[in-house]
């Protein structure tokens, strides 16, 4: 939790008290269902938790903003991210049923109000959202096309609309098809090994109508 803190020293009381209650959730939930390694729990500020916030050192998300968050597992980077925004709209979706039974657990717990879930491939979602957040879930030309046509026309952030990512290490032969893309090094805004070789992605994408 101190590792929060340090990168994110203004935090409110309940955004503090919510970043605290993860670990006793998470605990108590992956020894029902296990979403989370051994060591990933033991270090879950570390590699899930701030992990999660390294998109919030690259852009600020503002009030009302809709943002859906693809293959999520566990619930990352959608719920650290919905305590951070309060004020945004999260829509967490995988397609592991057992997962998201864990993540509603863990959003009634903290009484998040900003959080809906829904079991589903994200293909067959019908809506489009500010930004698509996720967790190397599958090589970027194949998460392009899953998400498509799901970004909304309005832009409300300096950052265009489109695809944030993260991802780790070398990310050339990847992303070589997509100019527009910006990289982020988490090395920049964290200085733990563990962020060494960590990126967030950023990938405008058009809205389609």
């Amino acid at each position: 939790m101190e590792l929060v803190l340090k990168y994110f020293p203004d935090l409110t009381e309940d955004q503090i008290e919510k970043f605290k209650k993860l670990e006793s959730l998470y605990q108590d939930w992956n020894l029902k269902i296990n979403v989370v390694s051994r060591k990933d729990i033991d270090e879950l500020y570390m590699r899930h938790v701030l992990h999660s916030l390294g998109i919030a050192k690259v852009i600020s998300f503002k009030d009302g903003s809709k943002l859906l968050d693809v293959g999520t597992g566990g619930g990352f980077p959608g719920i650290p991210l919905a305590i951070l925004y309060p004020e945004c709209s999260f829509h967490l979706v995988d397609s592991i049923a057992k997962k998201l039974k864990v993540v509603d657990e863990v959003v009634a717990g903290l009484g998040l109000t900003n959080v809906k879930t829904t079991h589903s491939r994200v293909e067959a979602i019908d809506d489009t959202y500010d930004f698509i957040v996720s967790r190397a879930v599958a090589a970027m030309p194949t998460f392009v096309h899953w998400v498509k046509g799901k970004i909304a026309k309005k832009q409300n952030h300096d950052l265009k609309n489109g695809i944030l990512y993260l991802k780790g290490g070398d990310l050339s032969e990847e992303l070589k098809d997509y100019r527009t893309t910006t990289i982020y090094n988490l090395s920049d805004y964290f200085s733990e090994d563990f962020y060494e070789t960590k990126k967030v992605v950023h990938l405008p994408l058009k809205y389609r109508g």
